[in-house]
């Protein structure tokens, strides 16, 4: 578990650098000199045509810093998403494996909790580290010391609910991100704004472009912001429900292979029923 948290945390960290470079190449190679190339172009024409209406390019909607910092921050999400949805859907590849040599009407006795636990424990380490090995086998060392059904079902539930807990942690990173992102194309619109007022005298005089380009650095930051906030939380949310449904088909799995085959021997049984 902990190399696994040790190459998460390196995986974040390349894919964050990774992201960034690309990001700042191609603004510095593709989209900041076409943007400069058409809003030089539309100032010419603004001047010498006082009825033309500029067209909106992508290149000027994305030119800004505010811009480009949510872009490689979008990637950066995007990578860490791919990364644990890769991981879940190798998980939930498990559920469709029989991990449990039981068939329908056979029982488990508590003595034969150790020979079941093999072909378990026979699974890869990575593997065996996944929710459904785990579950399995921490339910029938449990069985085998207590002997009780119900601690069993205990057992599982409580493995499934932490390592919901834990999956439910580790997209706080992912959370943040999709917070900030809106956070800093509000910072676009504000400097956007600010600079736009401090150009007001221009406008006064008739020159109305430096105020025009302000404000569309204010407007653009905030609408390519939004729209990639969106689409993250989009994709966060259906990582999420593969996460969810991971657990709970772990815990159905663990009811219905093995919680329900489990069988204590009767004088036992009565035993506890009477109280002892």
């Amino acid at each position: 578990m902990k190399q696994g948290s040790l190459y998460e945390a390196l995986f974040q960290i390349g894919a964050l650098i990774l992201a960034g470079i690309i990001v700042h190449a191609t603004y510095v190679t593709v989209i900041r000199p076409n943007a400069d190339l058409i809003q030089e172009q539309q100032n010419v024409l603004q001047q010498t045509d006082e009825n033309f209406v500029p067209e909106r390019s992508v290149f000027i909607i994305l030119r800004d810093f505010e811009q480009e910092t949510c872009i490689i921050l979008m990637l950066w999400a995007i990578a860490i998403i791919g990364m644990k949805t890769q991981n879940t859907l190798r998980e939930r590849a498990l559920i469709d494996r029989r991990l449990i040599q039981v068939s329908d009407g056979m029982s488990i006795l508590p003595e034969d909790s150790r020979n079941y636990a093999r072909s378990v424990q026979a699974l890869p380490e990575k593997e065996r580290d996944f929710l459904l090995p785990r579950a399995i086998l921490a339910g029938l060392h449990r069985f085998q010391s207590t002997r009780n059904i119900q601690d069993v079902s205990s057992t599982v539930r409580d493995i499934c609910d932490t390592e919901a807990d834990r999956m439910e942690t580790e997209l706080s990173i992912v959370r943040y991100i999709a917070w900030a992102i809106p956070s800093i194309g509000f910072l676009g619109t504000v400097r956007g704004i600010g600079t736009a007022l401090g150009q007001a005298y221009q406008a006064v005089s008739g020159d109305i472009v430096g105020v025009t380009v302000s404000l569309g650095v204010a407007f653009n930051s905030t609408f390519v912001a939004l729209v990639v906030s969106i689409f993250l939380m989009f994709l966060l949310h259906q990582l999420q429900l593969l996460q969810d449904r991971l657990v709970l088909d772990s815990q159905n799995y663990c009811d219905e292979s093995l919680i329900r085959h489990l069988q204590v021997p009767e004088k036992e049984a009565r035993y506890e029923l009477e109280g002892h």
